[in-house]
């Protein structure tokens, strides 16, 4: 059985944090909540998922000001009276 997982594909939480502009924990944040790829990998290390993050950083800039817009993804509703 071969390991899939290919370390040039694959960067560091404080790699992402780094690269991203983000805290690590934000990282540690977006894995958990399935935005970005990653997994756990030596006990106690995440590893991000490169191509993952650089898709996330181009969604955000493409968003602009609207990614701040909690209408955005649908997770507020208009009240109806």
């Amino acid at each position: 059985m071969t390991d899939p997982f290919d370390p040039t594909e694959w960067i560091t939480t404080k790699e992402a944090a780094e690269l991203t502009g983000y805290h690590v924990k934000y990282i540690r944040k977006l894995v958990k909540d399935g935005k970005l790829a990653g997994v756990k990998r030596g006990g106690r290390d995440w590893w991000v998922d490169k191509a993952s993050v650089l898709d996330y950083i181009e969604e955000m800039k493409r968003l602009g000001t609207a990614k701040h817009d909690p209408w955005r993804t649908g997770a507020r509703q208009p009240r109806h009276r």
